[in-house]
């Protein structure tokens, strides 16, 4: 059923962050939420996933309202992988990975037969095998977020929520990632919300664009929707040229100049 959105507004004390926003993240599909820096993105975010306790307005997760779901549950179907993160230094990638299972354990919290499989199913489809035993922060950029993603995907949730995945990547680690989240969307079925700053990879990757600016929703819709001249200008400053990439059945745009003054 989804992920479906009514009237949400988020706080940060007083400040109004959201300003009353409606949509809906259907079942099996990669949406993107963009906007400039400061429009409240990643903050919409951590809203849905309840990370956020001030807010007003619905979410449903599945028709059901997230706030009145017991915490393990809904750990059990969304998972979300934040932009900043935390590890001992000295954790592996795999006892990272078991993080995961976490939300599933009972009584005791102790990995069974089960969760391990689990594990080595998580570690095989992030393609860490050969990292197993290899501490966090001795792995690359792209490595080391694949063991995140590896975490999350432990978790077996239906919906993953990925705050800013691509940040200090190279470019060829934030491909690699993406098309890890790409495969694991079209092999598993995994619902996966992202915020991401690079409009071009958004629609390289994306069923839908979430189009967000100073807290409010601007338009929701295909990549073919969004990217347009009009509204890189009107949202983003700048002029651009608007292109049909082939390959990937997706527009992309090549940058003229700022629209206007800063």
């Amino acid at each position: 059923m989804g992920i479906k959105v009514e009237n949400l507004r988020a706080y940060y004390g007083d400040k109004e962050v959201i300003k009353g926003m409606d949509f809906e993240i259907k079942d099996k599909e990669i949406v993107s939420i963009i906007g400039p820096n400061g429009s409240g993105k990643s903050t919409l975010l951590k809203a849905i996933s309840r990370c956020l306790k001030s807010i007003t307005g619905n979410i449903y997760l599945d028709g059901e309202n997230i706030n009145q779901l017991d915490t393990e549950l809904v750990a059990r179907k969304l998972a979300i992988l934040p932009q900043i993160k935390n590890a001992p230094e000295d954790i592996t990638v795999e006892e990272l990975v078991s993080y995961g299972r976490y939300p599933h354990l009972g009584f005791g919290k102790k990995l069974g037969k089960k969760d391990k499989e689990i594990v080595d199913w998580a570690i095989e489809k992030t393609g860490l095998e050969s990292f197993r035993t290899r501490n966090i922060i001795t792995l690359s950029g792209g490595e080391r977020q694949r063991a995140w993603v590896g975490m999350t995907l432990a978790q077996k949730p239906k919906f993953l929520l990925l705050d800013e995945p691509t940040t200090f990547l190279d470019i060829s680690f934030q491909l690699e990632v993406l098309e890890l989240v790409k495969e694991l969307n079209e092999t598993l079925n995994i619902s996966v919300v992202m915020v991401l700053h690079d409009l071009n990879q958004a629609a390289r990757y994306s069923d839908r664009i979430l189009v967000i600016d100073n807290g409010c929703l601007c338009i929701s819709g295909t990549p073919d929707e969004v990217i347009t001249d009009r509204l890189l200008k009107h949202v983003f400053n700048v002029d651009a040229d608007i292109y049909e990439d082939h390959v990937n059945k997706c527009p992309y745009f090549i940058p003229r100049k700022i629209a206007f003054s800063l």
